[in-house]
């Protein structure tokens, strides 16, 4: 297999995989028993659905105002070693949630740690994708991306059901711990890494002009992406698949719709699992429909977003708990492609020297717009009640058309663009 030759080929790539599987792994510890020590703290109260979303806000809005930064330290610093800073600064943010779970009193002291380790993975996240085209070949790229979106994807799943085992039978200060040594482990698989001085994909060579690193300012990210909407078009991607962010509708099915287990934490695991289930196989399905092109990814990108639309439509159609597992299912295997591809889409068009501000915009671009997709979510839920989740749910089915229409014009766009380039000069049509 493809993805098995590539780790026992690649022993680089093979590190930085471990190192994302093992931390991944423990976030999705810590991310199930949070979510339900949250609904059990708030229950009874009237704002559970705020509390929950502020739980998934706290994520999303330190990264967020981080982002401008964290690219700008991708481009100028050592990948490696921000890598290692951030996986032990994290180990030590998930220790201090043990301190959270004594009581309701403690919930705001949730929110510092979460703001705490989500602002230090906005550093981690950026370097991580522009490391993988200096370790990776160019023929790698579209492989090296669908096993880290399948990696995150799996981790989920397992993690979500291995998480709420382990909450279940040895407590949440249990799961919190094997979260924070996780970190631990991926930063000794990091510090082994060998990252060549020259990318091996061997991409943007003839634009990697700027030598002084302190040039590296993130206006001027912003100014070549505004130059190259080759380049700038794969940044929108993320930010159209979480305008319908499902993380708040899918906790609240799991601990008020479907209960299953103490607390929910059960019927979440399942959700979560289902969700993972789906982000694995939607790459792996549409990989035997592409040539690892820029124009066929563009492409598959709008069969991805057919499907998060599909999945919202039956999710509102829900009888039952096993009917909602296979909505969820299709929900993930959209948003997974559209993932995946837009990020080898960014490795393959943008040089090295822009790659850190490149992943920077396109990750804040995500997190802004699930943040307001989060926001709007909660405050309908506690507006409406629970008993309108269905309606809510419904809504997000037809918001998400707007997504799929925008992206849809773009490739034509971009398309028709590059064929009249290509007409006039092979040269410029390569440059975007």
């Amino acid at each position: 297999m493809e993805y098995v030759k590539l780790i026992s080929s690649n022993r680089d790539f093979a590190k930085l995989w471990a190192a994302q599987l093992v931390s991944l792994l423990g976030d999705w510890f810590s991310t199930i028993v949070i979510s339900a020590l949250i609904v059990s703290y708030t229950e009874g109260t009237g704002y559970q659905g705020v509390a929950v979303s502020a739980f998934l806000i706290a994520r999303l809005i330190p990264p967020l105002l981080m982002r401008p930064l964290a690219g700008v330290l991708a481009d100028r610093f050592d990948r490696k070693r921000l890598l290692i800073a951030s996986d032990i600064l994290r180990s030590l943010a998930v220790l201090g949630l043990l301190f959270t779970t004594q009581g309701p009193e403690y919930l705001p002291l949730i929110y510092v740690f979460i703001v705490v380790q989500f602002l230090v993975s906005s550093i981690f996240e950026p370097a991580r994708n522009a490391i993988m085209p200096s370790i990776l070949y160019r023929h790698q790229l579209v492989i090296g991306n669908t096993l880290s979106s399948v990696t995150w994807s799996a981790m989920l799943a397992i993690g979500a059901i291995t998480g709420g085992l382990v909450a279940e039978l040895l407590g949440i200060q249990a799961a919190l711990l094997i979260d924070s040594l996780t970190f631990v482990v991926s930063a000794l698989l990091v510090v082994t890494i060998v990252i060549p001085e020259t990318p091996r994909s061997d991409l943007g060579q003839e634009l990697r002009k700027v030598k002084d690193k302190s040039q590296r300012t993130f206006a001027d990210g912003i100014r070549y992406l505004l130059k190259h909407p080759r380049a700038a078009a794969p940044l929108l991607v993320k930010m159209g698949l979480s305008i319908t962010s499902s993380d708040t509708v899918l906790i609240i099915y799991g601990t008020q719709v479907f209960v299953l287990g103490d607390q929910g934490i059960t019927s979440m695991a399942i959700l979560w699992a289902a969700f993972g289930f789906g982000a694995i196989i939607g790459p792996l399905i549409t990989n035997h429909f592409s040539d690892g092109s820029v124009r066929a990814l563009r492409r598959l990108i709008i069969i991805g977003f057919i499907l998060m639309a599909l999945g919202w439509l039956l999710w509102g159609l829900v009888p039952s708990l096993e009917f909602l597992v296979f909505a969820v299912v299709v929900r993930a295997m959209g948003g997974s492609v559209n993932w995946t591809y837009s990020s080898v889409i960014i490795q393959q068009v943008v040089p090295d020297e822009y790659l850190g501000r490149a992943f920077s915009l396109d990750f804040a671009g995500f997190e802004l717009m699930q943040s307001i997709g989060i926001v709007v979510i909660g405050v309908l839920i506690d507006a409406a009640g629970n008993q309108s989740i269905q309606a809510i749910v419904f809504g997000a089915a037809l918001v998400s058309l707007a997504p799929l229409l925008i992206w849809a014009r773009i490739v034509q766009w971009l398309e028709k663009r590059e064929s009249h380039a290509l007409s006039v000069s092979p040269e410029l049509a390569a440059g975007g």
